[in-house]
């Protein structure tokens, strides 16, 4: 045995006795329990033995809350995540980062509680990315109510970001309403107006030019020339059908310097049909004589009579009676 985990089951039982209660000592002491139980966690951790300080530091995050040390509780989750993170669960590391954010909360440590949110979302983001982009807007949302709209900007940019990778583009939409509104209250117009092109992508990618151009004439103010030429010769080629321009405007220098998501959104969007000319008309060789009805020969032939300069000449044929008359 290792002398850290020696050391480390030493502080254990150091901490169940302080637990204990007798008839002199009416009430557990918990703060000093939840210490031997961190300073445990800590040795489990440098002999390797990662689940016990885990387990360590959920017990002194339980101990600490009794005492209602909150932002000691909330650090010796955190720590958990940190020592977890490869072995535990993706929800079990979304409801411990939860958790904790909510305790450093109730300590008045907004930003504390917005960092271990981001920490863990960054965790998630490979592999778990549902749950990571969930962890960053709780995030902004927390740096929200503590007036940090740049920190919350940040925050909200990176759920966006996830949002189309995973071609959630209702959800995007929203997050990157919610984003230009944190630049918008932070004054930042040159943010807002690259958000406005890529917004105007989503759009386009949801198959609603409509909603893209309404989106363009409510922050078009916002863009720079080179932003407003791109949009415009985009929108204007979904508005005419053109096929060729929209390609042109969609491989433009400024869509293809945009963050790696939205660049290769541009090269996903679903392109305007296009009106096809109409085919010329071919003629089949050694093809049979067209059929014309027997009807339609007379008829042409009683036409040309009817057209004819000169009156016909109609022959009567005598009755019998009339030669029995003149006799």
């Amino acid at each position: 045995m290792s002398a850290k985990l020696h050391e480390a089951q030493e502080h254990c039982k150091a901490a169940e006795k302080f637990l204990k209660t007798s008839l002199l000592k009416w009430k557990p002491d918990y703060d000093s329990a939840a210490d031997e139980y961190s300073q445990a966690a800590q040795c489990y951790r440098i002999a390797r033995d990662l689940n016990k300080s885990k387990e360590c530091h959920l017990k002194a995050s339980e101990f600490y809350k009794k005492n209602r040390s909150f932002f000691h509780a909330a650090k010796a989750l955190e720590n958990a995540i940190i020592v977890c993170k490869e072995t535990a669960s993706p929800d079990d590391l979304y409801s411990l980062a939860v958790e904790s954010s909510s305790l450093y909360q109730q300590h008045g440590s907004g930003d504390s509680g917005a960092s271990v949110l981001d920490k863990a979302a960054k965790i998630l983001e490979e592999n778990s990315p549902q749950l990571a982009y969930k962890l960053f807007q709780q995030a902004a949302d927390v740096s929200s109510t503590e007036s940090s709209q740049h920190q919350g900007s940040e925050y909200i940019s990176k759920a966006s970001r996830i949002l189309v990778k995973l071609q959630m583009y209702d959800q995007a939409v929203d997050s990157l309403r919610r984003e230009i509104g944190f630049h918008q209250e932070a004054g930042n117009t040159g943010a807002v107006g690259r958000l406005t092109v890529a917004i105007v992508l989503v759009q386009l990618a949801r198959g609603d030019a409509v909603a893209a151009e309404k989106a363009y004439k409510e922050w078009g103010n916002n863009c720079e020339v080179p932003e407003m030429q791109t949009i415009e010769q985009l929108l204007q080629a979904y508005d005419e059908e053109d096929r060729d321009s929209a390609m042109r405007a969609l491989a433009s220098p400024f869509i293809r310097n945009m963050d790696v998501e939205y660049a290769r959104l541009a090269t996903t969007i679903p392109l305007p049909e296009g009106i096809d000319p109409a085919p010329k008309a071919s003629v089949r060789e050694n093809a049979a004589p067209s059929y014309v009805s027997a009807n339609a020969n007379n008829a042409a032939k009683y036409q040309d009579q009817e057209d004819s300069p000169y009156e016909p000449v109609v022959y009567h044929q005598k009755k019998a009676d009339d030669q029995d008359e003149l006799c």
